[in-house]
């Protein structure tokens, strides 16, 4: 089982410059989106309803143009989608249209939620760490309660936090910066202390790839990036884990794409 992660940038530009077609190159099982920035319908049919594929989508509520996620899911005898959500459970942190979660059961893996998340930036006024930090705790505290209902949890997307040093090229000069925050990166130990997995940092514990760079500085032309995208899975999927990989030759937006491949 194979599935992809992309903070698109824009689902209608990432579409104009070929960028979304790119992903069915890979074929992914499931592909998840952010920051599409997108009502379903501004899209074209092929966006909005691509072959072989059922879409999922949510919206800013807010404000047009902002935010937005999306789950494409192939059509295949292997699995099928039980049900889906919108709310992480507060109506406050479920208006910018951050959070898709796919229920869905599959043959050889039993009942899994797929969690597409855009998580908030901390940056731009005071008020909006304190807005991430909310969602952060609130999202922590729905997937516990998946798991302990039983169910196998894969959570994805742009975090919007670097965790470790090794995870963006200059962390000494961002440590007082919005995405390195140690307050933020508390949280993510956090979630390792609950025992998710890092899927990229599982199988590369010592390798240093990056999903997002500074468009305004040029910063992909020199590799001056951060890792803020990422798949974590319950530890019931730990034996299943076959491949987790940052495809950063793949262009079309300030992030790349991540994957990870399920056995």
């Amino acid at each position: 089982m194979k599935l992809l992660s992309w903070n698109v940038n824009g689902l209608r530009a990432s579409f104009k410059k070929g960028a979304f077609n790119s992903i069915f190159e890979v074929d992914p099982d499931i592909f998840c989106l952010q920051e599409t920035k997108a009502h379903p319908d501004q899209l074209p049919p092929e966006v909005s309803n691509p072959a072989g594929y059922h879409a999922y989508f949510d919206h800013s509520k807010m404000r047009k143009g902002y935010s937005g996620v999306a789950i494409y899911v192939k059509d295949s005898s292997k699995y099928k989608v039980s049900s889906i959500e919108y709310s992480i459970g507060k109506k406050e942190l479920d208006q910018e249209g951050r959070m898709l979660i796919l229920h869905l059961n599959h043959v050889d893996f039993g009942e899994m939620v797929i969690c597409n998340g855009y998580f908030p930036n901390g940056g731009e006024e005071a008020h909006r760490l304190e807005y991430k930090l909310k969602f952060y705790e609130q999202f922590l505290t729905f997937i516990e309660k998946l798991r302990k209902a039983g169910k196998k949890v894969i959570f994805t997307g742009d975090i919007n936090t670097a965790h470790n040093e090794i995870d963006l090229s200059r962390p000494k000069e961002n440590s007082q910066h919005t995405g390195f925050l140690r307050i933020e990166r508390d949280w993510l130990d956090k979630v390792v202390s609950k025992g998710y997995v890092d899927t990229f940092r599982h199988l590369h514990p010592t390798e240093v790839k990056y999903s997002w760079w500074d468009m305004k500085t040029f910063a992909r032309d020199r590799n001056v990036g951060w890792r803020l995208d990422y798949f974590f899975i319950s530890p019931d999927l730990l034996p299943h884990l076959k491949s987790a990989k940052i495809l950063d030759n793949m262009m079309g937006s300030d992030h790349c794409p991540v994957m990870l491949e399920l056995k």
